[in-house]
């Protein structure tokens, strides 16, 4: 499980006018909730970048104030027009305290219906788990071993780990091999070649 350090400084002024003169300075204002007390403190945009823009789920070791906290990204507010990171949200890890997140769907085997000719689409990038931070795991595996031409696989089908629970619908399809236009047609041809004779 790959973990992000981040150094942050302790903010001590709050408001509107205060965020906007963070952010003037390249910094973000950022809260860590969930311990003994909410950590109110902000780091430059920059030592983000790793932990915000990537398909990868992360954990996150933030020091400030000589503390340092062991947290997930819960939540990320950006610039509207400039895409720019306006606020940041983490949640601390506490022993044996369930949290909910969500981590990437990854697929291990090779679908007989992609071999022949059909096209993996995969429906559901990530899952929501409830697990305690010692069990937390940064991604689920699905079997696409057994996927024929027009069948999917569900959230159901991910088999069953200890101390993990799935909070998505079980029907939830993940992903499918969908028929390409051109074996559809081919096929509709041999149908109608095979009803004239």
């Amino acid at each position: 499980m790959e973990t992000v350090a981040i150094n942050g400084a302790l903010k001590t002024t709050r408001g509107k006018k205060a965020a906007k003169a963070i952010r003037r300075t390249g910094a973000v204002p950022c809260v860590i909730y969930g311990g003994a007390k909410e950590i109110h403190f902000t780091a430059q945009e920059k030592v983000f970048k790793n932990l915000i823009f990537t398909p990868d789920f992360k954990l996150v070791e933030i020091t400030v104030d000589n503390n340092t906290y062991k947290c997930i990204l819960k939540d990320a507010q950006f610039h509207p027009v400039k895409d720019n990171i306006m606020h940041l949200d983490f949640l601390e890890l506490k022993a044996n305290h369930p949290v909910k997140l969500e981590i990437p769907i990854r697929f291990k085997g090779v679908s007989p219906g992609v071999k022949s000719g059909g096209k993996l689409m995969q429906k559901l990038r990530r899952i929501k788990i409830k697990t305690t931070p010692e069990l937390i795991v940064d991604h689920v595996t699905f079997d696409i071993s057994h996927l024929e031409l027009g069948t999917s696989v569900r959230v159901k089908d991910l088999e069953a780990v200890e101390g993990i629970d799935i909070l998505n619908a079980p029907g939830i399809p993940v992903a499918s091999v969908e028929v390409p236009r051109a074996l559809r047609s081919a096929e509709a041809a041999a149908d109608t070649e095979v009803a004239e004779s």
